[in-house]
C-alpha cells in the first residue's frame, strides 16, 4: 500500500494550487487587489438588505482603482482636448441644406454627415474634400 504522507501534503493537489501568484507589475496588483474586494463577503447575520449596496460600494471601488491604474499622464491631457474638440463641434450651426446635401452625395446618414459638417466648421466642401480624401 501507499506509504503516509505528511500533513501539510494534501493528495491531488497541484504545485500551483499552493504557491499563490503574486501580480508582477503595480497594474496587476490593483486589478487583484480590485477583484479580491469583490469578492469580500459581508457578515450573514446582518441581513440581506446591506449586501446589495456592499457589493455596490465594492464594485464602485474597483472600478475607481482600476481606472486609476489605467490613466497615464498623457491620457488626461488627451481627454482634455478631447473634450475641447466636443465644446467645439457643439458650438458649429450646420445648415440642414449642407447636411442633406452629403447624405444625398457621399451617401450618409444623417448624424455622421452632421458631425463631419461640424468638424470642418459647418463648410461643406472642406467636409466632403475630407471625406473624399480619408476615403481614398
Amino acid at each position: 500500500m501507499a506509504e503516509p504522507q505528511p500533513p501539510q501534503i494534501r493528495e491531488g493537489a497541484d504545485v500551483d494550487d499552493e504557491t499563490p501568484a503574486v501580480p508582477a507589475s503595480a497594474e496587476d496588483r490593483k486589478a487583484a487587489a480590485a477583484l479580491s474586494s469583490l469578492d469580500a463577503r459581508g457578515e450573514d447575520d446582518e441581513g440581506t438588505s446591506k449586501k446589495p449596496n456592499l457589493d455596490q460600494e465594492a464594485l464602485g471601488k474597483a472600478m475607481s482603482r482600476l481606472e486609476l491604474a489605467s490613466k497615464g499622464k498623457g491620457s488626461d491631457k488627451g481627454k482634455s482636448k478631447e473634450g475641447d474638440i466636443e465644446k467645439k463641434k457643439q458650438v458649429v450651426k450646420v445648415d440642414q441644406a449642407d447636411v442633406a446635401l452629403l447624405v444625398e452625395q457621399l451617401e450618409l446618414t444623417k448624424p455622421k454627415a452632421t458631425e463631419l459638417l461640424r468638424a470642418h466648421e459647418g463648410n461643406a466642401i472642406k467636409a466632403m474634400r475630407a471625406f473624399v480624401t480619408a476615403s481614398g
